[in-house]
């Protein structure tokens, strides 16, 4: 038998090497005795539908079981059944016998889980999420720019190009993460994108078992991981079961008729492709066209991104084990999830609740979104009037941001002050089965900047996300906003925005912003308070002041957003509900300045005030 080094080395390279005797890949590339998730072997060779399998290691505890083939000849569904009380991990060998004769024999690799595996932790309300793009964050190896197997190839000149971005620029800037009062990294897809252009971006995946070679290998992901957990940090991997890209490498031979929805686009110009809809809301809507469904499910999301079929159950299986390995292969501690609501309904809601029931505690937050927050808060995981639950346990909260970002562009009028609008999109948390765990933001990769939102105001920024660290719910960051950074023009647009982090040349007042940023968050990571606490708030009344609290027992905290134009002093006897249960004494977070219930205290017009009493 085989070492497990070099066993493990053969499965990792599976997709650009082929075994002997006609077998090319084997999918996925290893798998672990102890898991709950069914194991189903994706097999690709020459001829092999309509086989039959059989493995060496039947009396040690694999049973091979129902062999499926489809309508192309080159493809095998085996389940495999592993009784984990007989079996030991190490490399074993199948054989496929084909209906021409042929014996193709392939190894298979079972690993060893980590202790605990299963009960992980994850990332929740005491977390503050760092989003990340890899290719603009930071290059730490300049070898990796270009690749040989990748057919986009660097030019940072470009816009929309590949800038060279990669792991281990990420693991070089750990600690400015860290730093800035970050605990988990969400980076975008790091999965091989091998669209000839606009791959940067990596929601078009070319092979869902490698991580793209110009931002360096699985085993330098694994090892990213392993860093990033040495320093304290959770990682999250951005999935997108949605849709592959028109370059993943079963688009020549697609493994089925039905694998992908409307396979017909690829032999169409791009101007007549089906594409969705994006009518998410027909999901939720009782009084949907059965046509406007399909479309939003069934439509490509882009040109270069097939919709994968979930309601195939081929296709929800392999995707669900991919997942599953992921989390298993990097030792992840979260998940998030692309365009959500695009995919079959049924299907993403399985998908979900596999991995959740293979990793009970994992946080797995779904892009869905949505202005208003009945829509958002039909995708989150609970049980809906239409007896839907898509087992999601969180969603990004794209209502409240949207409320944010206009309360602070403008006041609004005496009888509805802006600030109002961030109160009334809250005040229908009442919709989310748990709004403590649902992922606030003030932007991401697909908004517009926030310092572009705010006119580049740095007192509306700090506004902003003194909100964002003290807010129910668990705050994402999204990089270079905490410097607010924006287009070199100041146009919006995804190829604009999504710039190089600038390390080392960063102005003055960047400098000034991101150490409030970091203030904020590193004293958040102390805070039981935000952490544990209720929400209560106060309506804004016409001087456009917005308060709110967030308290345990022993402990509060006062967010006061002077959105207005005059300066706010505090009227204590107003919040008393509050304050005469917790302690007097305070201070202001920020400024360290102490403060004490009763006394006077002004905000400034424009400006925020974070006040800790314990």
């Amino acid at each position: 038998m085989k070492s497990k080094f070099l066993a493990f080395c053969v499965a990792m390279i599976c997709a650009t090497s082929a075994w002997a005797g006609g077998i090319d890949r084997v999918e996925p590339p290893c798998w672990w005795v102890g898991m709950d998730t069914d194991l189903q072997l994706m097999i690709y060779g020459d001829r092999i539908a309509g086989s039959t399998v059989n493995s060496e290691a039947t009396v040690k505890g694999i049973t091979v079981g129902k062999v499926i083939s489809t309508n192309n000849p080159n493809y095998l569904f085996v389940n495999v059944k592993i009784t984990n009380r007989l079996l030991n991990p190490g490399v074993y060998t199948f054989t496929v016998v084909t209906p021409d004769g042929r014996n193709l024999d392939f190894e298979y690799e079972f690993l060893k889980r980590r202790d605990g595996s299963s009960r992980r932790a994850s990332f929740g309300p005491s977390d503050a999420v760092y989003l990340l793009m890899p290719d603009r964050f930071a290059n730490g190896d300049l070898k990796n720019d270009s690749s040989k197997d990748a057919e986009e190839k660097a030019d940072p000149t470009n816009l929309g190009g590949r800038h060279g971005g990669d792991l281990k620029g990420m693991i070089d800037h750990l600690d400015d993460i860290v730093a800035l009062g970050a605990t988990t990294i969400w980076p975008t897809p790091l999965l091989f994108d091998n669209e000839k252009d606009y791959s940067y971006h990596g929601y078009a995946c070319a092979d869902y078992y490698r991580i793209d070679p110009r931002y360096g290998s699985n085993e330098l992901y694994r090892t990213f991981v392993e860093k990033a957990h040495a320093k304290g940090l959770k990682v999250i991997m951005d999935m997108v079961p949605n849709h592959c890209g028109t370059a993943h490498w079963w688009m020549d031979d697609l493994p089925s008729e039905t694998w992908i929805n409307h396979p017909e686009n690829l032999s169409r110009r791009a101007d007549r492709l089906i594409r969705t809809n994006a009518a998410m809301s027909t999901h939720s809507d009782p009084h949907a066209a059965q046509v406007d469904k399909e479309s939003c499910v069934t439509g490509w999301f882009d040109v270069t991104m097939p919709d994968m079929n979930l309601a195939d159950p081929l296709v929800l299986q392999y995707l669900t084990q991919m997942a599953v390995w992921w989390v298993e292969w990097a030792d992840l501690d979260g998940l998030r999830v692309d365009t959500f609501p695009y995919s079959d309904k049924k299907g993403i809601a399985d998908w979900t609740k596999a991995i959740r029931n293979e990793y009970k505690n994992l946080n797995i937050v779904g892009e869905v979104w949505f202005g208003d927050v009945a829509s958002c808060a039909y995708w989150e995981g609970r049980k809906q009037f239409d007896g839907y639950n898509s087992q999601l346990p969180s969603v990004m909260d794209f209502p409240l941001m949207f409320a944010t970002l206009s309360a602070l562009r403008d006041e609004g009028t005496s009888w509805e002050p802006s600030m109002t609008r961030i109160y009334n999109s809250l005040a229908l948390d009442w919709l989310y089965e748990d709004p403590s765990d649902i992922l606030v933001f003030l932007g991401n990769h697909d908004t517009p900047r926030l310092a572009h939102e705010l006119g580049g105001d740095a007192d509306k920024m700090k506004m902003a996300y003194a909100m964002l660290a003290t807010m129910r719910g668990v705050p994402q960051l999204y990089y270079g906003d905490e410097y607010g950074l924006q287009s070199a023009d100041g146009t919006v647009g995804h190829s604009q925005e999504r710039v190089d982090m600038p390390w080392g040349e960063f102005t003055r007042s960047q400098l000034a912003l991101q150490r409030y940023v970091s203030d904020l968050f590193t004293w958040r990571k102390t805070s039981k308070a935000i952490a544990q606490g209720n929400f209560i708030h106060f309506r804004p009344d016409s001087r456009n002041v917005y308060v709110y609290f967030r308290t345990v027992k022993g402990e509060a905290v006062m967010t006061i957003l002077n959105g207005g134009k005059e300066d706010y002093t505090v009227d204590w006897s107003h919040f008393s509900e509050i304050t005469a249960k917790c302690p007097n004494k305070g201070k202001n977070v920020i400024t360290t300045e102490r403060v004490r219930v009763g006394d006077t205290y002004v905000v400034e017009a424009g400006t925020a005030a974070v006040i800790e009493f314990k």
